[in-house]
């Protein structure tokens, strides 16, 4: 047993080898990876393996996550999400799998890895009140991890331009650092007394700039980092500011732009000062508030409520599980549950990414940077 064990790994190493090798010229040039940092609007499953209040491991959550059966995977939407719809277009071979997940090991590692979990901000303290989280630091020492194992799999030049040429980095996170941070209620009266909108939003970029700037440390140069939608107008926070059905909550959206005017000069700042590297901005604020004011144009029915949840007008005070309300028609609604877009949605927004103009998507969409 003990030889047959050596001779299918030595045959699974050689497969390997032979798939890399087959690519001409370099033998990574036919391989397209996803490396993906975040919150639960990107998390694959990160968060099923953390005693953690945010959880997406329960049903109806992946509903219609046709790879899964239809099982949860711990995303927190009825199907895939923005990072698994942009990795598809691009012709990632497979979804990128969890960091924390025991399969993650190996060849696996060749499609990237999603290292994003729900509750996580920017910030060490964001989403405190989910217990266990994985913040941006921590998410990027995870990366630090999967970066030595590359070299042990590809070599230490294979991996560098494994990373280089055919890997896009993608950071979707900040809105936690709002909702769950700033404006919480029994969280953030001391942050909000001594720390004013601006010094707060100087905290974030000031983190954001020094964990973009380890990423390209450590060989990453294709990024797309996505600005803080429009936080105002998700069904929780309509539900519990009690407005109408075309109204969203001002001091939330007001605070997300303050931080995405900051996060585009951020983003210009690091393109001038780090050779090579290219950062573009993923303009998710202005996209997805044009789905939810025109969402009839884009096939919903509504872009208020929530298609799973319960509690006030938009059914956005208490999240999706098994004793939930769920709507019938799941491609007619912007929002999954209280906080997170649909899959009908996700979709939209991440083909705009991949192949948009440079009103969502700049200074290249993402079918251009993965070409450069």
């Amino acid at each position: 047993m003990l030889y047959m064990a050596m001779a299918l790994a030595i045959l699974l190493i050689c497969s390997l080898m032979g798939a890399l090798a087959g690519a001409g010229g370099d033998s990574t040039d036919n391989l397209t990876a996803s490396f993906v940092f975040g919150d639960s609007l990107v998390d694959a499953g990160n968060n099923n393996y953390l005693p953690t209040l945010s959880k997406a491991d329960i049903r109806p959550n992946g509903i219609d996550f046709t790879a899964s059966g239809g099982q949860p995977t711990g995303r927190y939407t009825n199907g895939r999400t923005i990072a698994d719809i942009v990795g598809e277009e691009l012709g990632q071979a497979d979804f990128s799998q969890p960091f924390l997940a025991p399969n993650t090991t190996g060849s696996a590692l060749l499609n990237g890895v999603n290292y994003a979990s729900g509750g996580g901000g920017i910030l060490n303290g964001t989403g405190q009140i989910f217990v266990n989280r994985l913040g941006l630091e921590i998410q990027v020492d995870y990366f630090n991890i999967t970066r030595q194992q590359l070299d042990k799999i590809l070599g230490k030049s294979q991996a560098k331009y494994f990373l280089m040429k055919n890997s896009i980095f993608s950071m979707t996170i900040g809105s936690n650092d709002f909702l769950n941070n700033y404006l919480f209620p029994f969280l953030s009266a001391g942050v909000r007394i001594n720390e004013t909108p601006d010094t707060f939003v100087d905290q974030l970029i000031n983190t954001l700039r020094a964990q973009l700037t380890r990423l390209y440390s450590l060989d990453a140069r294709k990024f797309v980092v996505a600005n803080v939608g429009p936080i105002g107008c998700i069904p929780y926070q309509r539900s519990i500011n009690r407005i109408t059905e075309t109204e969203c909550v001002s001091l939330p959206n007001e605070l997300a732009r303050t931080y995405n005017v900051r996060l585009r000069d951020l983003l210009s700042e690091l393109n001038d000062n780090l050779p090579g590297a290219k950062f573009c901005l993923a303009n998710v604020y202005d996209l997805v508030f044009e789905i939810i004011t025109n969402y009839k144009k884009y096939g919903f029915t509504t872009s208020s409520s929530a298609c799973c949840g319960n509690g006030g007008r938009f059914a956005g005070l208490i999240p999706c599980g098994p004793t939930s309300s769920m709507c019938d028609n799941r491609s007619e609604y912007v929002f999954w549950d209280p906080y997170h877009p649909s899959e009908a949605a996700n979709l939209i927004i991440g083909k705009y990414l991949v192949d948009g103009d440079t009103k969502y998507i700049s200074p290249l969409n993402l079918r251009q940077l993965k070409a450069l």
